[in-house]
């Protein structure tokens, strides 16, 4: 059965000061963070995104780490992801081909002033905020790590020509993943991973699916998944599309 990892990743309050919106219906808007680095190409900035929340003063021009990549976002192309850290690299670079990534954000609960006609608030909500997953890569091959792409052919290089760390003036990819056309996507729905109480306290799909304790700011790190777990999750997704 299929093992996963999920990752934190998409706008926080520090990164561009202000998290993506998750709607009463679940619905939800993925938010980047900025490109803290030099590019040696252009790169979309806020502005190119077309986005409904509201960010801080002056952060529509900024450039956009726009990192994963999901095929039916804007300015992508594929499923692509790379990451520079260590922490997350490490337990990404022991999947294979076939298992799954997890991408998880923390969002804000938008104002009931934004709810829309004839809609009716989830119970599974956090009040302010909350983690949810936000979105999944299917592998389309074993993951890459960033000493072993460099050797890799052009036509492999190539799928990659438009995640965000092959953009930067220097390559600083740890890992980098491709995900599959089939088994891939931005959700349409989020699946809550904090409880309804409270954004800081975990669910039962972190104390119970994961190898996290939930404990601690729990909603930062990247957490293992075997494949009851891989099971329950994409079932969730499902679930949560069709309500």
């Amino acid at each position: 059965m299929p093992r996963a990892v999920a990752i934190n990743v998409a706008a926080n309050t520090n990164q561009p000061g202000v998290r993506g919106p998750v709607f009463s219906d679940g619905s939800f808007e993925y938010v980047p963070i900025p490109e803290p680095e030099p590019t040696s190409r252009d790169v979309p900035t806020y502005a190119d995104l077309g986005l409904s929340v509201e960010l801080p003063n002056g952060a529509d021009e900024l450039p956009v780490h726009l990192d994963p990549e999901f095929a039916e976002y804007p300015c992508c192309e594929r499923y692509t992801y790379g990451d520079p850290f260590g922490v997350k690299a490490r337990p990404l670079l022991e999947l294979d081909e076939d298992d799954y990534v997890f991408f998880y954000a923390t969002l804000s609960t938008a104002e009931e002033s934004e709810r829309r006609v004839g809609e009716s608030k989830h119970e599974w909500i956090a009040p302010d905020w909350g983690a949810y997953i936000i979105g999944q890569f299917r592998l389309a091959r074993e993951p890459i790590s960033g000493a072993e792409f460099a050797e890799l052919g052009e036509g492999t290089q190539e799928v990659f020509a438009n995640n965000a760390h092959l953009k930067r003036e220097a390559f600083d990819a740890e890992v980098l993943l491709e995900g599959s056309k089939n088994g891939s996507g931005l959700y349409e729905t989020a699946v809550p991973m904090s409880s309804s109480e409270a954004g800081a306290e975990a669910n039962w799909v972190v104390t119970e699916l994961s190898s996290d304790s939930g404990k601690g700011p729990w909603w930062r790190r990247p957490m293992k998944f075997g494949g009851d777990g891989v099971a329950e999750i994409l079932g969730l997704r499902e679930h949560r599309d069709s309500q």
